[in-house]
């Protein structure tokens, strides 16, 4: 599991130099769980592009036929998932018999490491149920520890309200990492020290520029979710993911004359083999035909299922 205490980090120095895009990829709708609509905005394919991080899937909907059969019971064994709730209920329960409910801006932090058994279902039968899922890859030493699992109040999680040159307002929710934002120092609720993951929801005024500083070395990426932004330079419109070059701040702004959210994820690449197979992430194909044994022999996880 990550440090959930507030462990002192490097503060990077701003540089000169600016990242640019190397693609851009549009958000594809899909289904999962039991009939669950969403937009997966990355993942599958060539996934060592997106090291340390394997998949972000965006969901939804006013429509409760579009989410009430959430996710029943499933395994994972090898990575950790980031469940970042904009609004709704989702309640979680588990192989450990952990019972969370995340509401409105809260995070849930699940470490599958050698293997948990989950499920994820609304607790909401009308209304709006919309955030957002993050896979982080675990390193091999780390890929078969034991399994564990926090909820993170959003009243827990810094926000920064910040001003650019121009007097534009800017809002930053720090959910992990450090990282400088215009200068200014910001310190996530967590920190993730394998992968030094920086994850970020971030809104723009109308006109509204910022620089964020994102260590040499580390991917960076970040996905419009609402409106539209100037990402390193090139226009994004909501739902377009931006993958940048590897050196140099990343530049966003926003022209529109409305407000501009999304999202900044970033992080030290693992560069480790990655074997998926569905809700098994290692790193040889030996492996995964170990976790699917296991789990089909109830040995997946340290408590008998």
């Amino acid at each position: 599991m990550p440090d959930l205490q507030l462990i002192q980090a490097h503060t990077h120095t701003q540089s000169q130099a600016q990242r640019g895009v190397i693609e851009q990829l549009s958000a594809r709708p899909t289904t999962d769980g039991d009939g669950v609509q969403l937009l997966r905005v990355f993942g599958g394919q060539a996934p060592e592009r997106f090291d340390p991080f394997l998949m972000l899937d965006e969901f939804g909907s006013d429509t409760p036929s579009a989410y009430i059969g959430g996710f029943p019971s499933h395994p994972h064994r090898g990575f950790e998932t980031v469940t970042y709730m904009l609004e709704g209920k989702m309640e979680h329960r588990d192989h450990m018999g952990n019972v969370g409910l995340i509401d409105d801006g809260d995070v849930q932090w699940m470490t599958a490491g050698k293997g948990v058994i989950h499920s994820e279902m609304p607790r909401q039968t009308e209304g709006r149920m919309r955030g957002f899922q993050l896979w982080v890859n675990l390193p091999a030493d780390k890929k078969m520890q034991p399994a564990n699992y926090i909820d993170i109040k959003s009243s827990d999680i810094p926000v920064y309200d910040l001003k650019d040159d121009a007097g534009q307002s800017i809002r930053i929710k720090a959910i992990t990492g450090t990282t400088q934002a215009n200068g200014e120092r910001l310190q996530g609720h967590t920190q993730v020290p394998d992968t030094e993951a920086l994850y970020l929801d971030i809104h723009l005024a109308a006109g509204a520029d910022l620089s964020l500083s994102v260590p040499p070395g580390h991917g960076a990426m970040v996905y419009v979710y609402e409106g539209a932004a100037i990402v390193a330079g090139q226009q994004a419109a909501a739902q377009v993911l931006s993958r940048l070059t590897t050196d140099g701040d990343v530049m966003l702004k926003n022209n529109d004359t409305i407000e501009a959210r999304l999202l900044v994820i970033a992080g030290k690449p693992i560069n480790q083999p990655i074997v998926q197979y569905g809700p098994f992430v290692m790193n040889s194909k030996a492996e995964i035909q170990q976790a699917v044994s296991d789990f089909r022999d109830g040995t997946l996880t340290d408590i008998a299922d």
